[in-house]
């Protein structure tokens, strides 16, 4: 691909997590140009490494009235994701926003609206969902030989020291939404929904251990109910040391499957066997970003082919509303201490 077709891009927001945007968009550069990093705060943009013909800037009209800038990724905080991406729509800008889409459903799908009233693509860093073991299982179950699901379980048992928290903002309501639900675990929460679909109810316990000083939770649990009678329980933490790989198990009436830390294992009632992928790390310990950003690579490509061919992505807006309609689920089941329906007429698919 000629550099003329390259597809022109600024970054909104230079802060933690967009040390693997930037090493994705390096991986690219043979299909996209990063064009501005813009960001508040000087001083930390001054930190950021560029590719060479990148501008920093903290004027975000740079951003907006330059014709040439096709596509946007928001790397802000999650409470500044609306009013951003409602500007960066409204100028007819494509988006690639980070998870979550927002603090609360509502935000968000107002996020997801603003998408669609301006007519622009809109993408969402959940990654999980490219690795390669994922996709290898999602596409045996669509199969049909995996059989009929009977139950499955997730856990994200991972470890943040008091330091991670002791940052502003951080496990807040009012910036992140909450704690270990929609900041770690809603990246297996959101791939367990994608494979096996959203559950019809949801009985949910959420806490602060005494291991966090923080407003939001550290540990939760949820038993979520499907109409065929099969159940799921999630069981999620950043309070255990020194953290270990998240893990999906899937029980099937024909066979079982699980996916651990980027790998996928499957066992057939007919003594057939499948391994996909290999282990790798996933940031689950003391060092968040302590992973290998091949998904989000993945995730950015397929972004940018998607804007190019007018095609829809791989991880729509619409399609992240729904781990964040269980999570709300999950947090009032806490508060309520019952069970939450999910009906029909309200329930979101995670495809």
């Amino acid at each position: 691909m000629q550099s003329s077709q390259r597809l022109r891009l600024a970054v909104i927001g230079a802060g933690l997590g967009s040390a693997p945007h930037f090493r994705s968009l390096q991986d690219l550069a043979g299909i996209a140009e990063l064009v501005y990093v813009y960001g508040r705060n000087a001083g930390r943009l001054a930190g950021v490494q560029l590719p060479d013909g990148a501008r920093r800037t903290t004027r975000l009209e740079d951003v907006l009235e330059d014709a040439s800038v096709k596509a946007v990724l928001v790397l802000t905080p999650p409470n500044a994701h609306l009013e951003m991406v409602q500007r960066v729509a409204r100028a007819g800008k494509h988006v690639l926003v980070e998870k979550p889409l927002e603090i609360d459903l509502n935000r968000a799908n107002a996020l997801v609206q603003a998408c669609d009233d301006a007519g622009v693509t809109l993408a969402v860093m959940l990654q999980h969902r490219l690795r390669e073991a994922a996709m290898n299982l999602r596409a045996l179950i669509a199969s049909g030989e995996l059989g009929e699901l009977v139950s499955a379980a997730a856990f994200v048992r991972w470890w943040r020291p008091q330091s991670y928290y002791d940052e502003p903002g951080r496990g807040t309501l009012a910036r992140d939404g909450g704690g270990v639900l929609i900041t770690q675990a809603i990246h297996t929460l959101d791939l367990l929904l994608n494979l096996i679909g959203m559950p019809e109810r949801v009985t949910g316990i959420a806490s602060t251990s005494a291991v966090h000083r923080m407003e939001g939770e550290d540990t939760a649990a949820a038993l979520l109910q499907y109409g065929n009678g099969a159940v799921a329980v999630v069981q999620v933490t950043t309070a255990a040391y020194p953290g270990f790989a998240e893990r999906i198990e899937l029980n099937f009436s024909r066979g079982t499957a699980t996916l651990e830390g980027g790998e996928m294992q499957a066992a057939f009632h007919n003594g057939k066997t499948a391994i996909v992928g290999a282990r790798q790390a996933s940031g689950g310990g003391a060092d968040p970003m302590a992973f290998d950003h091949a998904a989000h690579r993945a995730v950015l490509e397929d972004f940018i082919h998607a804007v190019q061919n007018g095609s829809a992505p791989a991880v729509t807006g619409r399609s992240a509303l729904g781990v964040q309609q269980v999570i709300e689920a999950i947090m009032a089941s806490s508060k309520a201490g019952s069970a939450v329906q999910i009906y029909p007429s309200t329930r979101i698919p995670v495809m």
